[in-house]
């Protein structure tokens, strides 16, 4: 599917969630990746021949530090 150079990973690459957006929905929560993926916001994933990956664990974005009064 991928047309980019070079190529994006493929649907069954350990790194495939690193292929280019090519439709985003935010407001459904998903987007579609260029190889076919369809990764969800809470990290679950649906595969192109159909498997399904549930939602993985990732870690919490690091708050903005608060400057201190003095």
């Amino acid at each position: 599917m991928c047309t980019h150079a070079p190529a994006c990973p493929a649907s069954d690459a350990v790194d495939h969630d690193a292929a280019r957006v090519v439709a985003d929905h935010p407001e459904q929560g998903w987007r579609l990746l260029c190889n076919g993926v369809v990764c969800f916001d809470d990290t679950g994933e649906l595969l192109p021949d159909g498997h399904a990956l549930g939602p993985q664990c990732r870690p919490l974005p690091r708050p903005l530090a608060v400057p201190q009064a003095a």
